[in-house]
């Protein structure tokens, strides 16, 4: 990779665009849904399962944007704070409707001054450790790119692609110890290897892949990994796997949980 390389691959469009054509193409939550049960899959699919914690999503999406497209790009997109009441100096709480007209007059999400706070100290986080700053001082976020894997069209968002670096997947976490712990528990190098197959569909071309994770409290440590080419090979193969048995399933018509069998429990 260079960094004179042509990124006209990467699609820009709002997030509500890109998330309102999930329906037609796979991504690596339906990806990651499908491999803990086809039935969790199918629901999701068909919006019988709505979205939950829409608050952290709002924290990690503001934080994303303070930290990879910078402070005027962030200020456009959120509100922080609410109206202050003259008569007590301090701001009308969340129920009022004083807040409430606020809100709504401002046409963007809003952000509490607390949880602004909390975005710029993980922001001056990320700026501390100087190999994530060299991952992101170059490069694009947020671009989109579309690709049919084995037959399945798919779809993706980069957090970051660097013409040099390649994919970088910014991550926020409760304490920086146990990153890799959470990194396995929730598939993130799945999440990866995915956005890694789609891209090289795309550009004919196998990228590196790093993740950037940021302490949620202080002392808001920084740390930057390069997922092995070993792991994303393996995650890419069951992935591709994956995808076989969603194909068989939607052929079939038949959504298991992946419970049908019992099991035997030998722990102790």
């Amino acid at each position: 990779m260079n960094r004179s390389m042509d990124m006209s691959f990467l699609i820009h469009e709002p997030e509500g665009v890109y998330h309102a054509k999930a329906g037609q193409f796979l991504t690596s939550h339906y990806l990651a849904d499908f491999r803990k049960s086809p039935q969790l899959f199918f629901k999701r699919k068909l919006g019988l399962i709505p979205d939950e914690d829409r608050p952290a999503y709002l924290l990690g999406r503001a934080t994303h944007v303070r930290t990879l497209e910078g402070r005027d790009r962030y200020n456009e997109q959120f509100a922080v704070g609410g109206p202050i009441n003259p008569q007590t100096g301090k701001p009308y709480g969340s129920a009022t409707k004083a807040f409430q007209e606020w809100v709504a007059a401002q046409k963007k999400p809003v952000l509490t001054v607390e949880q602004a706070q909390l975005i710029e100290n993980m922001a001056v986080g990320v700026a501390m450790n100087e190999h994530a700053v060299d991952l992101i001082v170059d490069g694009v976020a947020e671009g989109v790119v579309r690709d049919v894997l084995d037959d399945v069209r798919c779809q993706i968002r980069l957090d970051w692609f660097n013409p040099t670096c390649g994919i970088v997947d910014l991550k926020t976490c409760d304490d920086l110890t146990w990153f890799e712990a959470d990194a396995r528990r929730y598939g993130y190098a799945y999440q990866v290897a995915f956005y890694r197959a789609v891209l090289a569909k795309a550009i004919d071309e196998l990228v590196p892949v790093h993740f950037i994770a940021v302490e949620k409290r202080e002392p808001f440590r920084c740390g930057v990994w390069r997922v092995s080419e070993d792991t994303l090979d393996q995650c890419e193969r069951e992935n591709a796997a994956a995808i076989e048995r969603l194909k068989s399933c939607d052929r079939l018509g038949n959504w298991p949980t992946g419970y049908e069998e019992v099991r035997v429990f030998d722990a102790i």
